[in-house]
């Protein structure tokens, strides 16, 4: 008997093949799952100059929306709230330039891969 993956796992493969795909487009790790009271982040890398904060997100289907879509107004005040904790937590990256990424997976295969670069901006 095969019992369907948890959404937990599925998630953790998505942020695994996420994290390998931004790699093997020359980004470089700082730093995975950075957690404070105030969020979040998934992966924070760097591309050339710049900190790259990026969430990533999987959907199996679109019948209720997007992954891309699935990055709502309030994950994106968190993720902004979680990268300013970051900032103040590690200043050697205070003067970097800074962006904001998506990068959605969907299908049941996680096959579909879309890489929104400045995907939302400080308010």
């Amino acid at each position: 008997m095969r019992s369907e993956p948890s959404s937990r796992s599925t998630g953790t493969d998505a942020e695994e093949r996420a994290w390998r795909y931004l790699e093997q487009q020359g980004l470089v790790t700082v730093e995975r799952n950075f957690h404070s009271r105030r969020g979040e982040i998934d992966l924070i890398m760097r591309d050339g100059d710049t900190l790259v904060f990026i969430e990533v997100r999987f959907r199996s289907s679109s019948r209720f929306g997007t992954a891309a879509e699935s990055v709502t107004l309030t994950k994106q005040r968190r993720i902004i709230d979680a990268a300013r904790y970051f900032l103040s937590c590690r200043k050697q990256w205070i003067e970097h330039n800074c962006r904001f990424d998506v990068l959605a997976i969907s299908g049941q295969a996680q096959q579909d891969v879309e890489w929104i670069r400045d995907a939302f901006r400080l308010p």
